[in-house]
């Protein structure tokens, strides 16, 4: 993935970073040429922006509200060229971009045109591209290729460093997303948002092979003992989620599968954490990890291996049946209100935000639950097994 620091090093003609240093990592995804408004409709997130001080359309207070406009509508960086070199950037410019990490280029009127640095950067963004889809491609003949050979596999720990004596494993990240109106802009910010998670992994440890594939993210590195690399996706994904332009929009989780010294068994790690995937929101996680592995099914991977499982789920219908026929009948919501109470540490204040009702309407739902299966909430085992029997019946059924 591009930044403004690939950009500041391509060391073009008449270009220099004035300001806003600090903001040098930010990703590129094109460029942008400034010049009507409203900019929203016209310029993408990631665009690395282009700006004429003409003093007709433009002066220095007109480049100031721009500065402020497109930095909220999350240009990469900013280059200002005024006509006839006439006058400096304001220092009141120079401080607003240091302010926002804003990167700042002053671009000499007879020095780089704008043809020149669009030009150059595009050309950057789509060799970069390459080498990602080169890199993708390998990966992609490693998890699905019908024949990973010894010299295939002595060609990639060759090119990318990588010792396969070692255990690796694949890591899925499943990105969740909530449309809005406009179409175009929701994919706008996805594609910004993949160009994140891009520039991220490139600055992991270790560095994982990364492609993108059927919509979804897939990593391939170094299961060590210490899951290392595990806290650090981790770290990433809440990082790259809590950002102002992706909260409560995008959210990923990483789903892991198993790890394998074998590299042809790669595929099946794949496919371990492929299976997952669906599965995710009903695995327990109330501390809402971002990584999750087989073995957050715990017990439950095994009641799904053999060819029987009749008896499983009749004894999870006898269990839970009061309940469903409850809740059919008088469109209520008892089996997901036991079960987000659980997830929820068994917090009432927490379990009824979670669920969008009052406290006391919480306490009401409690009691009926246990009027209904004539158990007492504050019995574990009960509590655990009837848990058990719904969850049981949702990965069952996906």
């Amino acid at each position: 993935m591009v930044t403004c620091m690939d950009i500041n090093n391509l060391k073009l003609d008449g270009m220099e970073l004035v300001a806003g240093k600090a903001g040098l990592r930010r990703s590129v995804s094109w460029t942008y040429l400034v010049q009507t408004k409203p900019y929203e409709e016209h310029m993408n997130r990631g665009n690395f922006a282009l700006i004429v001080v003409d003093f007709i359309r433009f002066d220095f207070k007109e480049v100031r509200k721009a500065m402020d406009e497109l930095n909220r509508l999350g240009i990469s960086g900013l280059g200002i060229s005024v006509v006839d070199d006439k006058e400096a950037l304001p220092k009141s410019i120079l401080k607003r971009a240091d302010d926002l990490s804003l990167p700042l280029f002053y671009i000499r009127w007879k020095g780089a045109s704008f043809v020149d640095i669009s030009q150059s950067i595009g050309n950057l963004i789509l060799e970069t591209n390459i080498i990602n889809k080169r890199t993708g491609d390998y990966l992609y003949n490693l998890l699905f290729g019908y024949n990973v050979n010894d010299r295939y596999v002595d060609k990639i720990s060759g090119q990318f460093g990588l010792d396969f004596s070692k255990p690796y494993r694949v890591g899925i990240i499943a990105v969740d997303r909530k449309y809005g109106i406009n179409l175009e802009q929701d994919e706008h910010i996805y594609e910004y948002y993949a160009n994140c998670l891009n520039q991220e992994v490139l600055k992991m440890e270790g560095r994982p092979m990364f492609m993108m594939f059927l919509n979804k993210f897939v990593l391939l590195f170094e299961a060590k003992e210490n899951k290392e690399i595990e806290h650090e996706i981790e770290r990433m994904l809440r990082k790259i989620d809590s950002k102002p332009e992706f909260r409560d929009i995008i959210s990923s989780t990483c789903i892991l599968g198993t790890a394998y010294t074998d590299p042809s068994k790669f595929g099946q790690s794949y496919q371990e954490a492929k299976s997952l995937i669906p599965k995710k929101h009903y695995l327990p996680n109330p501390k809402k990890k971002k990584v999750l592995s087989a073995s957050a099914m715990g017990i439950y991977k095994y009641m799904f291996r053999g060819n029987d499982q009749k008896e499983i789920l009749t004894y999870c219908n006898n269990r839970l049946g009061k309940l469903e026929e409850y809740d059919h009948a008088n469109g209520t919501f008892l089996v997901e209100t036991l079960l987000t109470y659980y997830m929820h540490g068994f917090n009432s204040a927490r379990t009824a935000e979670a669920l969008y009702i009052h406290r006391n309407s919480l306490i009401n739902r409690l009691r009926k639950i246990e009027e209904l299966l004539e158990i007492e909430i504050s019995d574990y085992a009960e509590y655990l097994d009837i848990i058990n029997c719904i969850l049981v019946k949702r990965l069952m059924f996906l």
